[in-house]
């Protein structure tokens, strides 16, 4: 065995995938902007670009077990820094989500995914693979389920979300037998049945949010506007598309916010059917090169950190996707790799790059 590191371990075919990925990102978000108030955005994401790939690099060279080592100390500091977001955090759109610093803000919420990848790997790899006792399970919600709360109150039900499927892919690769998993579900579809009903939990807008891609006809003009516009622009995109900077719904400003959580409505408007099959197709080699690395990872916790990469990745791709087609709710959860936005980014990256850590050390003792 080799006992010592190269970047010829390196996954460059992935890092490949994912460099194509950001271009189409840059200009998609160039020609959603360039006529625009924030015709700068490009250059911004071409900063948070360059940062990802410089914290990848690093975090690829720092042993993914030391990551593991500190991975409590980190969950216990991003906790306080959720409470911190909700006490003095920046205000905008109606939610507290930034921790402003200088001129740079901070959300701790897209960061903590990351964490909660680490403690849980952490967490059931230490149970050795054995079965989960009820207490073990219980462990593991409550582990999760302390930054989903804090998240949901902020409000931020999208980011609440991508939280789950860390845990689920936790339980599913630690061991829960099918009794506790038909046990679990019934319990989750009873909690989520009162926490709509309460009508405490949810704001009002989260709600017709969650009901209006069922009919948005019933609201074209409010909850319903979103989709409407997302799906005649996909619609309207046919097979090749209208070309960059000549989508109408996007450029006539009908489309909300496409830069962001609507980029691939956008993006489907302005490059067509085979664009949309094309990017769906870098996503799908991207998974599957991730799994592949899973599956080679020297040890369970290295299976598993990658497998929760895997599925946060996969939960924002099918319900972003999902959402532009009027298949999903309206959520805010922002496309991997391809949306506008700093901390998004920078998660994937970083995700990406202790994806990269597992993957150079599988031959290492």
């Amino acid at each position: 065995m080799r006992r010592f590191l190269s970047f010829r371990d390196f996954d460059w075919p992935l890092l490949l995938l994912i460099l194509i990925m950001c271009g189409v990102s840059l200009l998609e978000v160039y020609s959603t902007t360039v006529h625009t108030r924030f015709s700068s955005f490009e250059s911004k994401q071409v900063m948070f670009i360059a940062a990802g790939l410089a914290g990848m690099f690093v975090l690829a060279k720092i042993d993914y077990h030391r990551l593991l080592d500190i991975s409590p100390w980190a969950y216990g500091i991003f906790v306080v820094s959720l409470v911190a977001v909700k006490v003095v955090g920046h205000k905008a759109l109606g939610a507290r989500r930034w921790i402003a610093i200088g001129p740079i803000q901070f959300q701790p919420s897209e960061w903590v995914k990351l964490v909660l990848i680490l403690v849980v790997a952490r967490y059931f790899s230490n149970l050795g693979g054995r079965y989960l006792t009820w207490r073990d399970i219980f462990k593991a919600f409550a582990m999760v389920g302390v930054p989903m709360l804090l998240v949901l109150v902020q409000p931020d039900l999208g980011t609440t979300l991508t939280y789950a499927p860390i845990l689920v892919a936790g339980l599913f690769l630690g061991g829960i037998n099918l009794r506790q998993a038909v046990i679990l579900t019934v319990c989750a579809l009873v909690l989520l049945g009162g926490v709509w009903s309460s009508g405490k939990i949810l704001k009002g807008y989260q709600k017709a949010r969650l009901t209006s891609f069922i009919n948005p006809q019933n609201d074209p003009r409010g909850a319903g506007y979103q989709v409407l516009q997302s799906e005649i622009a996909v619609g309207s995109g046919g097979i090749w598309g209208k070309g960059t900077e000549k989508g109408t719904q996007t450029q006539g400003y009908f489309l909300p916010i496409p830069y962001t959580d609507f980029i691939f409505a956008a993006f489907s408007e302005e490059h067509g059917f085979v664009g949309a099959i094309f990017v769906l197709l870098l996503y799908f080699l991207i998974l599957m090169r991730l799994i592949q690395n899973a599956q080679t990872a020297a040890d369970l916790p290295g299976s598993l950190i990658i497998m929760g990469i895997v599925a946060v990745l996969t939960f924002q791709i099918a319900v972003n996707v999902g959402m532009v087609i009027g298949f999903m709710p309206v959520t805010g959860i922002p496309l991997p790799l391809m949306s506008y936005g700093g901390s998004s980014v920078l998660f994937a990256f970083l995700s990406l790059g202790v994806a990269m850590n597992v993957r150079m050390r599988r031959f290492v003792n």
